[in-house]
């Protein structure tokens, strides 16, 4: 299967590129985007500097991706994604979550990578339900694997219990 859900430090995984959970800026914060930013070392930090801002202190708007590479990390790159900050969902949030999931892809299948691990973006200091975003984010990964079915996805929970969502999404009883 293409998508597979693990229970993993996504900092440790090596694969082609691990999928940063970020914030606009780029430059670093809490959560995912700190581990990941910690891992790979100060050089991070710079690439996403070097990223030009699509407006003042915006490297990557919310729904959008940018890529660096994962000089400390087992993984060869960084996507950096930006996910939306949960409002209730009736302020485009599934749309803006699924862009996330779909232009990674796309700009992974663009450099010619095969395996990338995604955290669960925005299911953390950003809010989204987890049993919400999990059937957005797997409709949007199934979608775009369609067309790129030499790739291999991890969805890497940091625990059991966030595991056991995004399995249940995968393989609904």
């Amino acid at each position: 299967m293409p998508i597979e859900i693990i229970t993993a430090d996504i900092t440790r995984l090596a694969v082609d590129a691990v999928v940063n959970a970020a914030n606009p800026t780029l430059l670093g914060g809490g959560g995912v985007d700190g581990a990941i930013h910690r891992a790979a070392g100060p050089g991070l930090l710079e690439a996403c500097r070097q990223l030009p801002e699509s407006s003042p202190g915006i490297r990557c708007p919310v729904g959008e991706a940018r890529m660096t590479g994962g000089f400390a990390l087992p993984a060869r790159y960084v996507i950096h994604t930006v996910g939306p900050v949960w409002h209730g969902g009736d302020r485009g949030e599934p749309a803006l979550l699924s862009s996330c999931y779909r232009q990674s892809l796309q700009l992974a299948a663009a450099h010619g990578l095969r395996t990338v691990a995604f955290p669960a973006i925005s299911c953390g200091i950003y809010g989204y339900p987890p049993e919400r975003a999990a059937p957005v984010a797997l409709a949007a990964l199934r979608e775009t694997l369609q067309e790129h079915t030499d790739m291999r996805v991890q969805l890497c929970c940091f625990d059991t219990r966030m595991a056991a969502i995004w399995r249940h999404a995968l393989n609904p009883a």
